[in-house]
Order: structure tokens, then C-alpha cells, then sequence
């Protein structure tokens, strides 16, 4: 019977690393792993390709290196069958269990998502710290783990390199963050602080929820909403080479403006206001005569005209695409057949000119809606 390890670790690690492991120590082809998973041998040849590129890594060498010899030390002598083996390998404390990766996941994730935050280990070091610069160039020690834990969070590519050497540096990835968003909505589900009955902690690690005053006939109200719904929040979160915001709030808000006014527009018995005849380019159809008038508030379609008006054809193409069709860039580039990455910087300037227009002509506090 072929020997393998995989059913021997933590439930907590993923499927590429134990199809790697089973194959590099165990000796398993790749044909009877893509037989055991239910995939194509393409797509473990992939993983394994993949966790080979990753290995200048020294957390993850050093983690996978002491797999493979944990399993050479669980195979006796005389090669029996691993199925009658019970007890969970431990290679120097190198694995932790479920409960002590969540507990340290919710501890030192929060840590390493501040701004400025990364994690610092050595060949000789016991123990993993993290660091935090500030603004001022001042630095301090925000956390510290054991090195069996900085292994885990390599293995669940929760952190990655950021500079290696002498001392090497880690930084929280996406999938750490998203991560770390599950692990906080579980707690608030847990407290009752969960707003559905059921928990949909995949679903609401790309939501980001936030309240603001909109004001109504009658009167303000606070309401929830998600703000990563929209390229445009998404885009407000990154950053420049000088670590300045590539979107400032006045031209995001400006966005969002130009959103509600949009929306707005299409409420009524017949919501199919076209506004395409705005665009200059692309696949959504042409404007029709015959359409008829708009049914939604006049006043909201007004603005939102005057707006796509006053930005010209290429700007108001842009935010009319992103901003109220929510269509990602990449999408937009390839309707309008511009060159790739230029969408971004258009959109910039177009949000640029949105606020001015804005602020021209119903000043910088705005005008109720409706």
C-alpha cells in the first residue's frame, strides 16, 4: 500500500501543501494524487510547481523541510502500514493545532494589518515580532509569536516576504486580511452582534460596512451600506509610490454623488432610463428616440445629464461606466478600446473635474438630493 502523510496533519493545512508533501516525501505521482483530489494531474503538477517557486521563502522551506523529515521519522523500520499509526505527527513544536492558529490568528493578524506593520524573524530567533513604523520614523514592537506560528501563517499564506536576508520580513497578504475578516464576523455572529440569522463569513470578507446620513423627505437617517461594492471604493484604498492616496475623499464622494443621483434617476413604474446616449464608444446600444420620456425623478436624470455633459466624451464615459454601471476598469479599457492600465488615470482626472463641477454649481455643501 502506497505511504503518505497527509491524512496524518492538521486539518488546518491546505490541499496544494499536502498534495506536495505526499508527492516530495511520500513518493505519490502526480497522477495518483489527481486521482485521490479529483482534478486534472495539470492542476497538482501546477500546486507543485507553484510551492517550489515559494521555497526562497526560509519560514516555508523550513516548514516543508521538516515535514518530509517528520514523515522519514513515522516510518518504522520495517515500513508497515501508516493506517495504523493514531497519534498526530510533531516535528519540534513545527505544528499547531485548529484552536491555537484561530487564537493567534485574531491576535496578530489585528497586528499585522495597522499601517507601517511587518513581522521580523532570524535563522536563530525562538520567536517572531512585529513591528510598526509611524509617520514620524519612530518603531515599536506591536506583538510577538512563536516561530510555529509565523510557520502556520506562511503555510496559509497569511503573510509573504517582503524582504529576505540576514533578518527577514513578512507582510500581511490578501488572503490574511481576508482571513482575518472572517475570524472577526465569527466572533460578532458568535456575540449576536450579526445582523443576518445565518453566518456568511466568505460572503462578508469582501464587504466592508460603514453608516452614513442621507436625507429624505422625511428628514436625515442613518443607513447602512457596503462600501466595496463599487471600483470606486476599492480604487479609494490604494496608494501611491509615496504612499499618498491615489483617490482622494472629496472625488470619491463626488463619485458616490453622481451614483445616488444615478440610481435615483431610475426609480419610478419604468426603470429603464438610457442613458447610453452619453456614451461615445462601446457595446451597450444606442440611444432611441421612441424611448419615451424618463419616469424617475426629473430632477436627480437632470443632474446626473448636466454632470456627463459638463465632463465631455472619454471623461463622462468613464465615470458613467464605473461609477454607475459599476464596471470594473479592466472592463471599461476593453469597451472603449483604450490602451491597458490608462483607465485609471483617466478616471482620476475625470473624478478631478466631477468634484469641480460639483462644487461650481451647487457649491462645496452640496444640494439635497431629489
Amino acid at each position: 500500500m502506497t505511504e503518505t502523510i497527509s491524512e496524518y496533519l492538521p486539518a488546518w493545512l491546505p490541499d496544494p501543501l499536502r498534495c506536495y508533501i505526499d508527492h516530495t516525501s511520500a513518493g505519490l505521482s502526480l497522477r495518483a494524487l489527481a486521482r485521490r483530489e479529483g482534478v486534472h494531474p495539470s492542476t497538482v503538477l501546477r500546486q507543485v510547481r507553484r510551492l517550489e517557486s515559494r521555497r526562497d521563502d526560509p519560514l516555508l522551506d523550513e516548514a516543508i523541510a521538516a515535514l518530509g523529515a517528520a514523515h522519514l521519522t513515522h516510518l518504522s523500520p520495517t515500513r508497515k502500514d501508516l493506517t495504523t499509526m493514531t497519534a498526530p505527527i510533531r516535528q519540534g513544536g513545527l505544528l499547531v493545532d485548529d484552536e491555537t492558529l484561530h487564537r493567534e490568528g485574531l491576535r496578530m493578524l489585528r497586528r499585522l494589518a495597522e499601517t507601517g506593520a511587518v513581522l521580523a524573524i532570524a535563522p536563530d530567533m525562538e520567536k517572531a515580532i512585529v513591528l510598526r513604523e509611524f509617520p514620524d520614523g519612530r518603531s515599536a514592537r506591536t506583538g510577538v509569536m512563536d516561530r510555529a506560528v509565523a510557520q502556520a501563517f506562511v503555510l496559509k499564506e497569511w503573510i509573504a516576504p517582503r524582504k529576505t536576508g540576514r533578518v527577514t520580513t513578512y507582510e500581511i497578504t490578501s488572503v490574511g486580511r481576508a482571513a482575518f475578516k472572517r475570524m472577526m464576523d465569527a466572533v460578532d455572529v458568535a456575540r449576536g452582534a450579526g445582523l443576518d440569522e445565518s453566518a456568511q463569513p466568505f460572503g462578508d470578507q469582501h464587504r466592508d460596512w460603514d453608516a452614513r446620513t442621507v436625507r429624505d423627505g422625511d428628514g436625515s437617517r442613518r443607513v447602512r451600506y457596503n462600501v466595496a461594492e463599487s471600483p470606486i471604493a476599492v480604487l479609494g484604498r490604494r496608494r501611491d509610490r509615496d504612499g499618498k492616496l491615489f483617490l482622494e475623499p472629496d472625488m470619491i464622494e463626488a463619485a458616490e454623488r453622481l451614483r445616488e443621483d444615478f440610481e435615483l434617476a431610475q426609480m419610478g413604474p419604468r426603470v429603464a432610463q438610457n442613458w447610453d446616449r452619453f456614451l461615445t464608444a462601446g457595446d451597450r446600444g444606442g440611444f432611441r428616440p421612441d424611448a419615451g420620456a424618463a419616469e424617475g425623478p426629473r430632477s436627480a436624470r437632470d443632474r446626473v445629464a448636466l454632470a456627463l455633459r459638463d465632463l465631455g466624451p472619454g471623461l463622462g464615459d468613464v465615470v458613467l461606466r464605473v461609477c454607475c454601471y459599476l464596471e470594473g476598469l479592466e472592463m471599461a479599457e476593453k469597451r472603449m478600446g483604450w490602451a491597458s492600465r490608462s483607465g485609471k488615470i483617466v478616471l482620476r482626472i475625470a473624478l478631478m473635474r466631477l468634484k469641480q463641477h460639483y462644487e461650481d454649481n451647487y457649491g462645496k455643501s452640496g444640494q439635497l438630493i431629489g
